[in-house]
């Protein structure tokens, strides 16, 4: 009973903490209030234990007043790390100009097809010092251009806000960042680099040296280029050198996970190093020292993977399930995984809204509530249908945790990831721990030539699986649309169904049957929600793109007749997101009528009625065009300008609607105009 009071309550714990943090990245402002309340809570919670210290069990009081304490815990960690509790914040003293910065840089991002960008820290800000992180993003027309972590420059520039999302259910990049504690950006080019230097040497830094060698080291061997690209993928992380075109296969397939170093091959090497040690186990204090050693090893992966927060996660979680087998003490699995849970949270709490982060824990914990459940229904007796039926539950429930976050974040779903799963897990250990050899070999000059041709030849193998798999159209679910609230609801469902499963009582029933009643009533409330009209000015640069949504059913009239723009940006994420059903392409009329407002739209040609009851006037492809006079001959309600416009027309058209004190809009600054009936 002490065992899953100590679990229950470490949950619950771990819960309170989540809630706090949750609610302070919603109303982030109160923190005065908090401390007062942090205070009150801690008085009465000493006061309750001198009242109750000689009791079995603590009262109610108690229990509410300490789940209470972490919830404001949460609150104020997560507050306590925005920019305006931090007074040496770079953003107190930006100002619209350009600035003199030191920068150290703390991580290397994804380059872009003109930038190279990174994750820099602000040390100072002209003559004051400074903290908070930029995103920089340097010209790669620059000679200069490539940075490592730890690297330091004072560069000048101005720094500016990242620019959010311009169209509906479009990916917001801006928010992304928020997420990660990044506000704004930097653009330089060479000449704004104004000194450069080796900084301190960081863990991250050693990391990132050693990652980069060992990956020139692998560039040397027989090694072919795509199955490198797999290999520094599969054991370091690295998936830059990846095509877009394999990167794809990987997702259609439901493999990426795959190739994503976090718990999953942690988790492998985990089990793999406890195996290899337990020999250890025979020894004084063995059980202690096989521990240490796990540890070690573990932390040393993540070291070569390059030290990033989702891979430090993952050995910072197994590495408590050691500290557990090696203290010897009555706990399990749920402990572990929720006190790690809460730990990592302790320590930076917007992890909680990165992807990995939430996939990770969303699946180790599905295959410790699910998989036994799963697992009891069929017990084989011979020792490899045992592991075969092993790996189909463990995927089931590994799958079903992670599948309403990956429908919200990702709107697909492959049909054959147990296929894939069931023919690549068996081979990921072996695949996972030779490519350890193969790196370790590389870097010491000793690889064997026959190991790197058999390694090529098994991963080019598996990537032909892979493309097959992935090319099977059929199977693949692509464009659901499903809502942050579905997921939340999904999982409510899918917990209240498994605890119903596993055992029936009256209050389980009741509480599955609320789970379905409660998503029903939420796809139906969304449905009703997407099932009415609006016209929208989508942005995209050089194009028109004018959309009219009524119901399920979008009409989509678009500038280049030629092309189909329903698969592309930013129409495929707003079907997706609006649950459009069907989609019709036509050419862009002159005239039309919405919600009783008369739309006309001028493009290049610049011609137009001399008529005075056209309520909109939508500007496109750059009209040369006299606009007092046409203000004057049709007395619009608003000027509206898209993307395809060039951007001196647009400002003088604005500063021509200031002085008639006309509304205009335009969707370069301000994102997509949106008209509702």
């Amino acid at each position: 009973m002490g065992v899953h009071f100590i679990n229950f309550t470490i949950t619950k714990f771990a819960v309170s903490l989540s809630f706090g943090i949750i609610t302070a990245y919603f109303f982030p402002s109160y923190i005065l209030p908090c401390v007062i309340l942090l205070a009150l809570c801690m008085l009465t919670l000493s006061a309750s234990y001198f009242l109750t210290r000689h009791q079995l069990y603590p009262n109610v009081i108690f229990g509410i007043v300490t789940f209470l304490c972490f919830y404001v815990l949460g609150y104020l960690n997560y507050s306590l790390r925005l920019p305006n509790a931090q007074k040496d914040h770079y953003s107190h003293t930006m100002v619209s100009t350009h600035q003199t910065l030191q920068v150290t840089i703390v991580e290397l991002l994804k380059p872009s097809a003109f930038h190279s960008k990174y994750i820099v820290r602000v040390d100072a800000l002209d003559s004051d010092k400074t903290s908070g992180n930029i995103v920089l993003l340097v010209s790669k027309d620059t000679p200069s251009s490539s940075f490592l972590i730890d690297d330091t420059a004072v560069i000048s520039g101005e720094i500016t806000a990242i620019h959010s999302s311009l169209n509906p259910f479009q990916f917001d990049y801006a928010h992304y960042m928020k997420q990660q504690g990044v506000y704004h950006q930097l653009q330089i080019s060479d000449r704004q680099i104004l000194f450069r230097n080796k900084g301190k040497p960081s863990i991250r830094g050693y990391a990132e040296k050693l990652r980069t060698h060992l990956i020139k080291k692998i560039a040397e061997s027989s090694i072919g280029t795509e199955e490198q690209a797999i290999l520094s993928a599969l054991v370091l992380g690295q998936r830059r050198d990846m095509t877009k075109a394999l990167y794809t296969d990987y997702i259609n397939a439901g493999a990426i996970h795959i190739l994503a170093v976090s718990g999953l091959h942690v988790g492998i090497l985990f089990l793999l190093f406890s195996a290899i040690f337990k020999p250890l186990e025979r020894l004084p204090k063995g059980q202690t020292i096989k521990g240490m050693f796990v540890i070690t090893f573990l932390f040393g992966f993540a070291l070569v993977a390059g030290w990033s927060p989702s891979v430090v996660r993952a050995a910072t979680m197994f590495s408590l399930f050691a500290v557990a087998k090696m203290l010897n003490r009555p706990t399990n699995s749920f402990n572990t995984l929720f006190l790690s849970f809460f730990g990592l949270l302790i320590v930076n709490p917007m992890w909680l809204f990165h992807v990995g982060f939430q996939l990770s824990y969303m699946a180790v914990f599905a295959i410790l509530f699910i998989q036994p459940k799963l697992s009891r229904h069929y017990r084989p007796r011979n020792y490899f249908l045992k592991k075969f039926w092993d790996i189909i539950t463990v995927t089931l429930a590994a799958q079903l945790g992670v599948l309403p976050l990956s429908l919200y974040y990702f709107h697909q779903f492959p049909g054959l990831f147990m296929i894939t799963n069931l023919i690549i897990l068996p081979f990921l250990g072996v695949l996972l721990l030779g490519g350890i050899l193969i790196f370790v070999f590389a870097a010491f000059n000793v690889l064997p030539n026959f190991l790197a041709q058999l390694y090529h030849f098994l991963i080019r193998t598996m990537n032909q699986f892979i493309h097959w798999v992935a090319h099977q159209d059929s199977f693949l679910i692509e464009d659901i649309s499903f809502s942050k609230t579905k997921a939340v609801f999904s999982y409510l469902l899918i917990v209240s169904l498994f605890r119903f499963w596993n055992k029936t009582t009256y209050k389980r029933t009741l509480q599955f049957l609320v789970a379905i009643v409660l998503f029903i009533g939420i796809c139906v409330a969304e449905k009703m929600t997407n099932s009415g009209s609006k016209l929208t000015v989508f942005h995209k640069s050089k194009h028109t793109l004018i959309g009219h949504k009524n119901g399920a059913n979008l009409k989509l009239f678009r500038s280049d007749s030629s092309l189909s723009y329903k698969d592309t940006s930013p129409i495929k994420g707003y079907i997706v997101g609006a649950y459009v059903a069907v989609v019709d392409e036509q050419a862009i009329p002159k005239i039309f009528t919405y919600a009783d407002k008369q739309i006309l739209v001028v493009d290049s040609l610049a011609t137009y009625p001399n008529v005075l009851q056209d309520e909109i006037i939508i500007l496109t492809q750059s009209p040369k065009l006299n606009l007092n006079r046409l203000i004057d001959s049709l007395a619009p309600s608003i000027i509206v300008a898209d993307g395809s416009n060039y951007t001196s027309y647009v400002r003088r058209w604005k500063e021509t609607c200031e002085k008639r004190k006309l509304p205009f809009y335009h969707t370069g600054t301000q994102g997509a105009f949106v008209v509702k009936r």
